[in-house]
């Protein structure tokens, strides 16, 4: 039934499709030469201990990649774990927050990591600044007993983004913790405003999730240290004190996805020889500015996020009025082999949601906005 289905919607022009039709907000696309050096580590390197050399050296590598791209100051460091963004959160929650932390929910993401510091036990409940989906929240608000501050750089459910600066006025050790997973890679970031930057690399760094990575200051790496040395029960695996001791070792607590790593480290190596961050993040917005600004002259479409400054140069967030039916734009992309472009389930919005991500090319994304077009004038009535 399902082959009936797909070969009853219409076949785009050959002409429109773009070269890769992958414009997913994460998993994101591969890019051949990341594959390639997958195929390469196949022969010597895959299924060998995470413990020897050769392992630890790749590691070593990425750090060193990752502290230059991302332009470390001093006394910065590079530390990673398993587990994701969503196990950093708890790890965050066990080893980084004192006693209270604030956060800013806009979104999906960020509703989570507030939702992992206000139940847990140890912790007294959080400070929940909220904004509705498609907006945000004016930013944080310092309060007496607050030590964490705690934010998504850019929220990958609805496509808004959020400066990234201390706040004035808070106590004098409290931290300024980012959440970066849709964001690192693909836009600027000055990291001594923060003292943890972390992210999964399954976005614009173009690798396998499960593996979380973080920018972390001297402060945060005392805080951790005077943590851990506290009567306060944590589980080795979400230790961040065992992640900085092992990740010292350019190794990690348990073993990791090695494929993930390599496609990791070949990405990284990518965006340094382009120029780095000022290459990548100028890059993603004038992508992502192709997008904004063919929903702005499209009459059934608009941006979701409306303030132009909060709109994502890496998650293209666009509404369609209720003349249009997304369901059916989407099977007939799917159907020509473009994907991904769904919007996050939890909104219910009749939208479009389109990554462009560091690795999505300029004609990529101009290709795709025709097949949009054609969808919209041809395969609709």
């Amino acid at each position: 039934m399902l082959g009936a289905f797909v070969s009853e919607l219409p076949v785009l022009p050959t002409s429109l499709l773009p070269a890769d039709g992958r414009f997913g907000a994460g998993p994101s696309r591969v890019r051949p030469d990341q594959v390639t050096a997958l195929v390469r580590a196949g022969s010597n390197l895959l299924g060998t201990s995470h413990r020897q050399a050769p392992v630890r050296h790749l590691v070593g590598g990425i750090r060193e990649g990752l502290a230059e791209f991302f332009d470390l100051p001093d006394g910065y460091d590079i530390i990673l774990g398993l587990g994701g963004a969503s196990t950093f959160w708890d790890s965050a929650a066990f080893s980084l927050v004192r006693r209270r932390a604030q956060h800013l929910s806009f979104g999906e993401f960020g509703s989570k990591f507030a939702q992992v510091t206000d139940r847990a036990p140890h912790l007294e409940p959080s400070d929940i600044l909220r904004a509705e989906p498609g907006t945000r929240p004016a930013g944080p608000e310092p309060r007496e007993g607050i030590d964490v501050y705690a934010w998504p750089q850019n929220e990958t459910s609805t496509g808004v983004i959020m400066d990234v600066a201390r706040p004035v006025g808070t106590d004098a050790d409290a931290l300024t913790v980012i959440d970066a997973t849709s964001a690192a890679g693909g836009m600027y970031v000055d990291a001594s405003q923060t003292d943890v930057y972390y992210f999964s690399p399954q976005k614009n760094f173009g690798s396998d999730g499960g593996i979380w990575f973080a920018a972390v200051s001297p402060a945060a790496l005392e805080r951790i240290s005077e943590i851990s040395r506290s009567d306060r029960w944590i589980p080795d695996v979400l230790s961040l004190a065992t992640a900085v001791e092992n990740a010292r070792k350019n190794q990690t607590y348990n073993t990791p996805a090695l494929a993930g790593l390599v496609m990791l480290d070949q990405q990284v190596r990518w965006l340094n020889d382009n120029g780095g961050m000022t290459w990548a993040a100028g890059h993603t917005r004038t992508t992502s500015s192709l997008v904004y600004d063919w929903a702005e002259r499209t009459p059934s479409a608009t941006p979701f996020v409306t303030d132009p400054a909060h709109r994502s140069p890496v998650v293209c967030t666009i509404d369609f009025d209720d003349t249009v039916d997304t369901a059916r734009i989407l099977s007939v992309l799917r159907a020509n082999g473009v994907v991904d472009v769904d919007p996050y389930r939890k909104l219910g919005r009749n939208q479009l949601r389109i990554a462009t991500f560091a690795s999505v090319p300029e004609a990529d994304v101009e290709a795709l906005l025709a097949c949009i077009d054609w969808t919209l004038e041809n395969a609709l009535s």
